[in-house]
């Protein structure tokens, strides 16, 4: 078994690895999870052959609420500096993107919560990570926010419906997706219970969603499993792409 090993930032205690820490463990992926908001991150990745940066609540400009973000911002820099596999999802996704000189902000279509199909661009079909996506698998969404501007050299490699960016290649070995394909019933429902957001948006029904990814949980699992798998697989051999 490799002795390759990732650092995972969690941003708080409902956003963990989920089934992607189950998935890279299957692969033979070790991990460190470290609760950024309880826990002093790592000052550099350091021994660490790749970094995964999960979801939260707060906003990737958040950081004088939420200080540890700047820290993220500096590892997620650092790993595609060096060249070291990063994936970013939701917040992750959305701080990679502003670390990197881009730009995130409300998404004009409103929330999005629930299932989404997404769509693989031309690059996304061909790319190392993303083409071991089923073109039209629906994704679990809880976000407001979107990036709006990627940054300089990254390309766009999913889309939703309504043409937001879903997925996106930073660098080499650099990725970030919007949605949360870690996420499974059991997390939703969570996000569901502690958010107060459901009672801010009238027109998103949240159990409604909630017995949507319920009841698509297989189906998840079976399309989210092999990007896990891939992007272990990445960390494990990263001369590969």
């Amino acid at each position: 078994m490799s002795a390759r090993r990732l650092l995972i930032v969690m941003h708080e205690d409902d956003c963990p690895p989920g089934w992607f820490g189950e998935w890279f463990l299957a692969a033979g992926l070790g991990y460190d999870a470290v609760p950024a908001h309880r826990e002093p991150l790592p000052g550099e990745l350091g021994e660490y052959d790749g970094l995964v940066v999960l979801g939260g609540q707060m906003g990737a400009n958040d950081d004088a609420s939420y200080p540890w973000l700047t820290h993220t911002k500096q590892l997620v820099g650092a790993a595609v500096h060096e060249e070291k596999p990063f994936l970013g999802i939701c917040l992750g996704h959305q701080l990679a993107a502003v670390a990197l000189g881009g730009e995130v902000y409300p998404n004009g279509h409103g929330r999005a919560t629930g299932l989404t199909p997404v769509r693989l661009t031309s690059q996304g079909r061909g790319d190392a990570l993303m083409s071991a996506v089923v073109e039209g698998a629906r994704a679990v969404q809880w976000n407001h926010d979107v990036v709006t501007r990627l940054p300089d050299g990254a390309t766009a490699l999913a889309t939703s419906p309504d043409q937001t960016v879903q997925a996106a290649r930073f660098g080499r070995l650099a990725w970030g997706v919007q949605f949360h394909p870690e996420t499974g019933p059991d997390i939703f429902r969570r996000w569901i219970r502690e958010s107060s957001a459901p009672g801010q948006d009238a027109d998103v029904d949240s159990m409604a969603a909630y017995r949507s990814v319920r009841d698509g949980e297989a189906e998840l699992r079976r399309c989210w499993e092999p990007l896990a798998r891939r992007f272990a697989g990445i960390v494990l051999t990263p001369e590969l792409p």
